[in-house]
């Protein structure tokens, strides 16, 4: 199942739920159980400099993968 990120309308937080593409219209929010999610636009990261290369950060936070993680990094 795919991973997206989703806005509660009220409460007014983010999270990342597994949920089946088609199916996620009623998923409640893990924060206050409404199903008035919004579903995000979401972006990905790919690198083609080899696996060792530093994902690119755009200072969002977990939009590199290391922020939020306590590892030394820069943006």
């Amino acid at each position: 199942m795919p991973l997206y990120e989703f806005h509660c309308d009220k409460c007014g937080k983010d999270t990342e739920l597994l949920v089946r593409s088609s199916k996620w219209e009623g998923t409640p929010c893990p924060s206050c159980g409404s199903t008035r999610l919004q579903k995000k636009f979401s972006v990905f990261a790919s690198s083609t400099a080899g696996e060792n290369a530093a994902p690119a950060c755009s200072g969002t936070p977990r939009s590199c993968g290391m922020c939020g993680t306590g590892k030394p990094h820069s943006h």
